[in-house]
């Protein structure tokens, strides 16, 4: 942990954000990294470093209450299902609780005050289930994060995908665990998660293939909650981001010589990829 917080010092630097400040808060992302792709089998956690100080400060600082409620309530759920084991549907039934009384038919209809009844809701299952309060210290989270992490690699999920696919200790034996600064898909209409193949997974035909979603977070487009538009619509909702996609793709392409899976979220109107693998 000593190596991580001079990491994170040089990532405060770099970003001109605090780990745990009420000011300028940096979160983070919790994400697994081995030497072959395991798609969906190791844990993330995203939104990590939050907590009541660093919450006020999210949302004076983007003055978006409902964007502030949003990323913590996914943030105790998410940290609580992997690095604490509260089961998801202890979440899932006071969420949907919540959309019943309020007649929300899906989530992005819920308002700022109803994210913020869902996040002390979810505190309380916490706090019931684990018998203690939702870790508050930002490096304590990040300590059971990068731990829950390293755990993940010896999951069930993760043991049959090796032995399905035949990847042996030779190939692939343990995973690092990475670190990286949060940026955020789900600010606003100008914002959008997707995951994309740089090919046609199934044919193989040299054309851009995959899924997005505006205003979301990475969770959303495999969760099945709201249906993800295909890349191809991006065209024409967003066609500057859509030809910085284009030449992702060439450069991803170019780089691996090899067909390759990856992840990107825009923020206001910024592309980052986020992740890349050699597609299986």
């Amino acid at each position: 942990m000593e190596e991580v917080r001079g990491h994170m010092a040089a990532l405060e630097k770099s970003t001109g954000k605090g780990f745990g400040s009420a000011k300028s808060p940096l979160l983070v992302s919790v994400r697994s990294g081995s030497a072959m792709s395991m798609p969906g089998m190791m844990d993330t956690i995203l939104n990590l470093g939050l907590n009541q100080a660093t919450l006020a400060g999210l949302i004076e600082q983007t003055r978006n209450e409902r964007f502030g409620y949003d990323a913590y309530r996914r943030f105790i759920q998410l940290f609580g299902k992997v690095a604490l084991g509260v089961p998801d549907e202890l979440f899932d039934e006071q969420f949907e609780t919540v959309k019943d009384r309020v007649g929300a038919k899906v989530d992005v209809a819920l308002q700022a005050e109803h994210l913020k009844e869902i996040s002390e809701r979810f505190l309380t299952v916490v706090r019931d289930h684990t018998g203690k309060p939702f870790p508050a210290d930002p490096y304590e989270q990040l300590e059971i994060a990068v731990k829950a992490v390293f755990n993940s690699w010896m999951g069930k999920r993760a043991i049959d995908y090796r032995r399905e696919f035949h990847i042996t200790p030779e190939m692939a034996n343990g995973t690092a665990v990475n670190v990286v600064t949060m940026v955020f898909g789900n600010m606003g209409n100008d914002c959008a998660t997707g995951v994309g193949f740089t090919r046609s997974p199934a044919t193989g035909e040299n054309t851009l293939y995959g899924e997005y979603l505006v205003n979301a977070q990475g969770e959303d487009v495999v969760a099945g909650i709201r249906t993800p538009k295909p890349l191809l619509e991006m065209g024409k909702e967003m066609p500057d981001l859509y030809r910085q996609l284009l030449d992702l793709r060439s450069k991803l392409e170019s780089h691996y010589r090899e067909v390759q899976d990856f992840e990107f979220t825009i923020e206001k109107g910024t592309l980052y990829c986020l992740q890349t693998a050699t597609a299986r």
